[in-house]
């Protein structure tokens, strides 16, 4: 192998390094607020007083060694919701437990005495959310108390035992904890939300599902996830050029013809 074969060799490896060192970086930095929005959520998190909503959790599995097995939501009993139905769930039991309330809430309809407290999902034998999975837990509830929030604790069961609580309130501020509890918001504004005013959704809209899905975690997610996918492509094709550029053969040096003159010298 001649000089410059080695040199070009050198160079392309010192390219293709750098180009990987740049690329790994890059994928980690985009990779931080990806895992940041992996955590239980309700969608949407938004409903107008008195109405019935369909309300999904998406629950992700965030051990790398766990299934999640089991899921249970609290519902309010302060200001409780008088029906609470579920969406059939192939491969889990659903059970929604109703309990007489420590305290009878007075409503326009009448005196409540009882009311969902709890949803709870089982996984059948051999059945779970493995590691880099998620599932989706649908349930209709209703109708939605006059007050500003309702928080939804949800606390998710592993197969090696291990239990995360859903459960911190997320503070005005819009500074997520770490382990945030799924919440509906009814007359408050959610924390953070851009501008909006209190009681925006005191009446229903048709165009509030629209905005909320649009600014939803899962949204969040697939852009940044579309991004980094980008980004490889890009650096896939700029060590490609750097390989093709380093490899093309040198012309090669032809000597000028000497003239009639030298040749009869």
């Amino acid at each position: 192998m001649n000089s410059t074969t080695t040199r070009s060799s050198l160079r392309f490896r010192t390219t293709a390094i750098a180009g990987t060192a740049s690329l790994a970086a890059i994928a980690l930095a985009l990779a931080a607020p990806l895992a940041a929005s992996a955590h239980v959520h309700v969608d949407p998190d938004q409903a107008a007083v008195g109405s019935y909503a369909t309300l999904t959790f998406k629950v992700p599995t965030e051990s790398a060694t766990a299934g999640t097995v089991k899921l249970e939501v609290d519902l309010p009993t302060d200001t409780p919701l008088g029906s609470v139905s579920y969406q059939p769930l192939a491969g889990w039991e659903t059970q929604v437990v109703t309990e007489k309330l420590a305290k009878p809430i007075k409503t326009d309809d009448g005196t409540v005495t009882e009311a969902p407290v709890k949803v709870v999902w089982t996984a059948e034998q051999g059945v779970q959310i493995a590691p880099g999975q998620f599932q989706q837990f649908v349930i209709s509830a209703g109708a939605m108390p006059d007050t500003g929030s309702i928080v939804l604790p949800t606390h998710q069961y592993y197969s090696d035992g291990t239990v995360v609580d859903w459960d911190e309130k997320t503070p005005a501020s819009g500074a997520e904890p770490e382990h945030p509890a799924p919440t509906v918001y009814i007359t408050d504004a959610p924390p953070a939300s851009g501008g909006s005013t209190p009681g925006l959704l005191a009446t229903p809209t048709a165009a509030a599902p629209t905005a909320q899905s649009a600014a939803s975690p899962a949204a969040a997610a697939t852009a940044i996830g579309l991004g980094i996918g980008g980004l490889v492509l890009g650096a896939a094709a700029l060590v490609v050029s750097v390989l093709a550029l380093t490899r093309r053969p040198r012309a090669a040096t032809v000597p000028a013809p000497s003239s009639p003159s030298e040749g009869n010298k």
